[in-house]
């Protein structure tokens, strides 16, 4: 006859290894539904449950199985099967790369691909690199690098080394140098009106016959900078009857007289994504390589250059471009909104940015599982905020503490009640959370909305308090105290020492059209308990019957949440 004891052990361990750690108010849960007895000595319980979990922490997913191995369960516990499907990748050989560009902050889109990176790295016993593409000092910043490191650890994401494009730019030179002496590349002096033409036209230009003798001296000319800028470009010899544009003779590299962030005026001459990513994915011995389906017509360049070089070819994998509707991540469309304080910055709650999310409230697990659900396929999607907001609903409702809130509050009197301290559990099924104390009068706060939906001699319920009987409206409503019985209406309430707060909502920051919506970010004032100001900037608690939010600020008029979810 199986025990308290092995009851608990057995329900720890099944959640430990469903959930990769123990929650004791899930586990309780299931030891009281097997073994009903336990609840006659809660604490006993809870300190048993408590000492498993400590005890079968540090075991690993395979030592779990073991041991639940020798329980009953009415279904076996089974590991799903996880990971990526990924062609040609051989177990302690796979080195992956997320190569971001330093221009603005990291986002979803940033997310997906960053954490297939990493996962299929982790999958196959491989690497991932994490390389910066720095080389357009027009736009690239320091900020922008740490905000991409930053946003990256906050999703838990380790990288086995950290490069920058612009660090290899004599690398990246030879290279050039080989394609022109090759005659696979040549210097284009024509007008950018000009190439235009030409290109679409399938024509070649004068530039196009020039010998690797003439082009080498006007390529050292354009690294010496004797050459201004926008007068001359590096171009691949291509196709130009090709059907596909990006094969009519690209650009490779071009001149650009800003100060890099990083290099200084150390280099006038910079390649293209197209040169610069061939060149670095062959030096860091990337094996698979991810690219959103955006870069599908570029494809053929990227393959056509490895051979051109000589390198060997690494196995691509494609995805689809992740994002959220009504949520831009096009930095041209982003960057404005910030610049002209239509948002509060990139951490804006509105915004699909990584630092926008953690202070929605939204926890990097949940962007985890979200990114990761839609895989490796190149299928098109656009999911709307709610698919995300779903994962961090499951993440926060287990540990969240509960408090009350009123939204738009209406003052009522009660007649007939004794003053007292009430104790509320601060979860209602996590005993592990403990509690709070409200001191309880005969004044009250209720929401505006509920108040109007009752009738006077109505009787309703302040949750978790007593029952009581609205009197005639009026300014301050009087109600009656009638005790306990069960009624279908229950209010959310709150005392007269209640603290002030706001509520910040995010909606759609732009309609359907990509218009920015001035009404995107709606403020709900009210009431919160006192025991709020307990919390710390950065908690994610629940208000009761209105959402899961995240304290903003704290000042010494009122406390400001953002609404999470």
């Amino acid at each position: 006859m199986i025990n308290l004891e092995q009851t608990i052990r057995k329900h720890a361990l099944k959640n430990a290894f469903d959930y990769g750690k123990a929650n004791p108010g899930a586990v309780v849960g299931k030891v009281i539904a097997e073994f009903p007895d336990a609840k006659t000595d809660m604490k006993s319980t809870m300190k048993k449950i408590n000492d498993v979990i400590a005890e079968i922490s540090h075991l690993t997913k395979d030592d779990l199985a073991k041991q639940l191995s020798s329980f009953e369960f009415a279904e076996k516990p089974k590991e799903e099967k996880k990971g990526f499907d990924v062609p040609n990748a051989v177990q302690g050989h796979v080195v992956t790369r997320f190569p971001p560009e330093p221009s603005g902050y990291p986002h979803i889109g940033h997310a997906k691909a960053a954490c297939i990176d990493y996962e299929i790295a982790k999958q196959y016993g491989g690497k991932m690199v994490l390389r910066f593409d720095d080389t357009n000092p027009e736009k690239e910043s320091q900020e922008y690098v740490e905000a991409l490191k930053e946003g990256l650890k906050w999703l838990g994401i380790e990288w086995a080394s950290e490069s920058y494009t612009s660090d290899n730019l004599p690398r990246i030179y030879e290279a050039a140098e080989k394609l022109i002496q090759m005659e696979k590349a040549y210097i284009c002096t024509c007008t950018q009106d000009e190439i235009s033409k030409n290109r679409a036209e399938k024509n070649p230009c004068a530039c196009r016959s020039n010998g690797p003798t003439q082009n080498l001296e006007l390529w050292n000319k354009l690294k010496s900078g004797k050459i201004d800028e926008g007068k001359a470009i590096l171009r691949f010899r291509g196709n130009l009857s090709s059907e596909n544009t990006v094969m009519r003779d690209p650009a490779l590299a071009r001149i650009l007289s800003s100060s890099h962030y990083r290099q200084k005026k150390k280099y006038s001459v910079w390649p293209s994504y197209d040169l610069a990513v061939v060149v670095m994915d062959a030096i860091e011995g990337i094996t698979h390589p991810l690219r959103t389906k955006e870069y599908e017509l570029r494809d053929e360049l990227y393959f056509t250059l490895f051979d051109a070089l000589g390198y060997k070819k690494p196995h691509l994998v494609e995805i689809s471009r992740l994002q959220i509707k009504n949520a831009p991540i096009s930095k041209r469309l982003l960057t404005p909104l910030v610049k002209e304080n239509k948002v509060m910055g990139w951490d804006d709650p509105r915004l699909p940015t990584l630092k926008g999310l953690a202070r929605r409230g939204i926890l990097p697990e949940a962007v985890k599982k979200f990114v990761l659900s839609f895989g490796i396929s190149k299928v098109e999607s656009e999911p709307t905020w709610e698919a995300l907001l779903v994962e961090n609903r499951k993440l926060l409702d287990p540990t969240a503490r509960h408090y009350f809130f009123v939204p738009n509050p209406v003052k009522i009197k009660v007649k007939g009640a004794e003053k007292k301290k009430l104790t509320l559990n601060l979860h209602p099924k996590n005993p592990l959370l403990g509690t709070r104390e409200l001191d309880v009068n005969n004044e009250f706060f209720i929401p505006q909305r509920d108040y109007d939906s009752i009738s006077e001699g109505e009787i309703f319920r302040l949750k978790d308090l007593y029952n009581v009987r609205l009197g005639k409206k009026g300014k301050t409503p009087v109600c009656e105290f009638t005790g306990d019985g069960i009624v279908e209406k229950k209010l959310q309430w709150v005392t007269k020492d209640s603290i002030r707060c706001e509520v910040l909502v995010p909606k759609d920051l732009v309609d359907d059209s990509g218009n920015y919506r001035e009404n995107s970010l709606e403020i709900v004032s009210g009431l919160c308990e006192k025991t709020c100001l307990e919390l710390k900037e950065g908690d994610v608690i629940q208000f009761e019957r209105f959402g899961f939010c995240r304290l903003d600020k704290k000042t010494k008029a009122k406390l400001i949440f953002i609404f999470s979810c």
